[in-house]
């Protein structure tokens, strides 16, 4: 080994040597808050044998003062900076200014900390607060005592290169600092380049972080980099790991006589599929046939994942931590390996497929007579893309015409059943992108959905709320199976009083009670549909609700009006409905309940991940956006206003969907406050209101694709 070898190997061990002891000591005091400990005392808790160790002692305990995480009494003892009655949770940093942390306890509001109080806190990070005796706003006020866990220690950002060091400006919008790199740890990496980076030290007092390149991404603003970088920001894997695909590789692609014996055989009976255009996996297939006695038999057929993947595999344990499928603007970021999403599973037309099913005997009214749950294996007869399926439901002509519209119609029912039940209507507007083959945005299309769309799902909710409500129902003398369920709780009262108040300066009236806000909410939805207020309203009113999860507690969801609720349908895209596949045959085998904490775990794991994709997929979504309108040209747009802050007025243009902000720093006729309650700012001078819902027109003063923002400026209001 050389010298220098040997040298720079001898200093990596000194340094892990320090950072053991930093945070034993750390770990020590924080344990024991309110308890002072000498030196002594500290050496020997800790375990120092040597002079090396105590001097690494030393240090810790010079370094964590200057850190603010404990406090020298000044008679040769120390304690731990945080309180005994200190809170603990994660760091939501707002803006430049100031942050909230979220406790996550019933009755808790968030924490108001400003940022010079977080001390070397970042967005994501767990951390202990300890409150101020005073408030002055609604929230409590307090200060970050310690640094309990990092959220995360990578991230994606822009290279800025100077002669002898580098910068990194971070994309992520709540990290407020840039991070140095030193040349070693440049990795080749120019100036603009996106990369993706790890934080070889936090900032401490004035100092900022430091970083080091990992990879390089590509050039900022070219497409392959920037959704790169949105993966990287959210953590998405860019790829399977080898043994992931080497496993999959395995599974053999016949279908064994043996295993066909095991289940219902539809290979006979009418069955088709109905998907996107684009789509490359098909998870669910409907199978449809007329009894003797007049009723139908229609069968929900759901690929059979869990037939391939099993428990205490490598894939499994890779398709949990993704826990989901994430869809952004120009690529699926997949659960699973393509030979399974897109080949094995995939209920390709005019191949026999393994499949977990749902029966359901109908009459001509939409009532289920009678149902049943089991394997299957299908044979698709034909592929739908949704528009071909609805030209046939539309001109009666085509491929099983005559069944698409017999389907319809008791889709029809079930959806007038359901509303009539207090299922909430809530149709968002969404839209998608016509892109090059760079992944340049073309135009901004909105997507709609018409009956074809309707129908497919109308039977996944039928099947999702069948299966939960059987295995709830399911008697058992060792008590309640557990199960994962998709729950949707009742909104805040609070918040769907503030609503209402708002619909009022409409012209519209929305009863809050309990037992009629649902009918109420789809009377409004009825009334607005068409006129400016409806993007604005639909928006608001699905903010005020509770967010949709999985749990294995047996509540209702809300939204749907059903009792019960699970997800079964989407095996090859979401981890749960592996779960629900799994738990259903083990109970339909006559097993026991399983343990509860177990689920409720991976149940919180997945709600986790689901809330990440759904991020993700805002954030492609919004670059395709600002990129879409850099291109625009410099003219007036119609637009109205989404969302009001106390630094800026968020506006979406109604030609493209796409919402930038007038900030109040940029608004010159008047000093602005915000309004909360009434959503609105005000002029302080001259009164001038903008209000959540008004038509406005708005010009583009700048797009940073780089940080995903569109920059608009109010002109003169004109008569539309």
């Amino acid at each position: 080994m050389s010298k220098k070898k040997f040298k720079e190997k001898k200093s990596k061990k000194e340094k892990e040597q320090k950072d053991s002891v930093y945070k034993e000591v750390l770990r020590l005091l924080n344990d024991n808050p309110g308890r002072a400990y000498d030196f002594k005392q500290i050496a020997r808790k800790t375990g120092a044998k040597n002079s090396a160790s105590n001097a690494a002692i030393f240090t810790a305990l010079d370094k964590l003062e200057a850190e603010g995480r404990i406090k020298d009494l000044g008679n040769g003892t120390f304690t731990s900076a945080r309180g005994a009655d200190a809170l603990e949770g994660i760091v939501d940093h707002v803006n430049p200014r100031f942050a909230y942390i979220v406790t996550g306890i019933e009755g808790q509001k968030d924490i108001y900390v400003k940022t010079r109080d977080l001390l070397p806190a970042m967005h994501g990070d767990k951390v202990a607060v300890e409150l101020f005796g005073r408030r002055t706003g609604e929230n409590p006020e307090g200060k970050v005592v310690d640094v309990i866990q990092r959220g995360r220690n990578r991230f994606v950002g822009r290279v800025e290169l100077s002669k002898n060091y580098a910068f990194i400006v971070p994309d992520f919008k709540k990290l407020y600092q840039d991070f140095f790199v030193y040349p070693e740890n440049i990795n080749g990496a120019k100036t603009n380049d996106k990369v993706l980076f790890e934080v070889t030290r936090w900032p401490e007092g004035d100092k900022s972080p430091e970083g080091k390149v990992i990879e390089i991404l590509g050039k900022t603003g070219e497409n392959e980099a920037e959704i790169h970088s949105i993966m990287a920001e959210f953590d998405l894997p860019f790829r399977f790991p080898e043994r992931v695909l080497a496993e999959s590789e395995l599974i053999s692609e016949e279908i064994p006589k043996d295993e066909i014996k095991k289940r219902w055989d539809f290979r006979d009976t009418l069955t088709f599929t109905i998907d996107p255009e684009d789509a490359k996996d098909f998870d669910d297939a409907i199978s449809f046939k007329k009894l003797d006695n007049g009723h139908y038999e229609i069968g929900v057929h759901i690929a059979d994942v869990t037939h391939y993947v099993r428990p205490g595999t490598i894939l499994d344990d890779d398709a949990f931590d993704r826990a989901t499928s994430v869809y952004l603007v120009d690529r699926t970021v997949p659960m699973l390996p393509e030979k399974l999403s897109n080949g094995l599973c995939s209920l390709r037309p005019h191949e026999d497929k393994l499949t977990f099913a749902a029966i359901f005997e109908m009459d001509e009214n939409a009532r289920v007579i009678d149902e049943k749950f089991g394997r299957t294996v299908i044979h698709s007869d034909h592929r739908f893309t949704y528009e071909k399926a609805q030209e046939g439901i539309e001109t009666g002509t085509g491929n099983f015409a005559s069944e698409l519209k017999l389907l319809n119609d008791l889709a029809i029912k079930l959806r007038k059943k359901r509303f009539a039940n207090g299922a909430v209507n809530f149709e968002s507007a969404e839209v998608k992108f016509k892109l090059d083959e760079k992944g340049k945005p073309l135009e901004v299309v909105p997507k709609i959905r018409k009956d074809a769309h309707k129908l497919v799902e109308e039977f996944m909710l039928l099947a999702n709320k069948a299966v939960a409500t059987f295995v709830y129902k399911l008697k058992k003398s060792e008590g309640k199976n557990t199960f994962v369920y998709r729950t949707h709780d009742f909104p805040d009262p609070e918040k769907v009083r503030d609503f209402s108040m708002f619909a009022r300066q409409f012209g519209h009236k929305l009863n809050i009670e309990e037992k009629t806000i649902s009918s109420s909410l789809n009377k409004l939805m009825d009334e607005i549909e068409g006129k400016p207020e409806q993007n604005v309203l639909q928006s608001l009113a699905v903010r005020s609700m509770a967010k949709a999860k999985y749990t294995t507690d047996a509540k209702g969801h809300f939204g749907l009006a059903f009792d019960h609720y699970t997800h079964f349908t989407s095996p090859i895209r979401r981890y749960p409905d592996m779960m629900v596949h799994r738990l259903l045959q083990h109970y339909l085998d006559g097993g026991k309940p399983v343990v509860k904490k177990e689920y409720e775990d991976k149940c919180v794991h997945s709600s986790e991940r689901e809330k990440r994709a759904a991020d993700a997929e805002r954030a492609s979504i919004k670059y395709k956006q600002v990129e879409f309108m850099s291109m625009a040209e410099d003219k007036l747009y119609e637009g109205i206003i989404t969302g009001v802050t106390d630094f800026g007025i968020f506006v979406e243009i109604t030609a493209t969907k796409c919402e930038g902000m007038v900030r109040l720093a940029d608004m010159k006729d008047d000093f602005y406050e915000l309004d909360e309650k009434n959503y609105r700012v005000i002029g302080r001078r001259r009164n001038k209101i903008y209000r959540l819902g008004d038509k406005t027109s708005v010009r583009i003063k700048k797009t940073d694709v780089d940080r995903r923002t569109i920059d608009l400026t109010f002109e003169d209001k004109k008569e539309w």
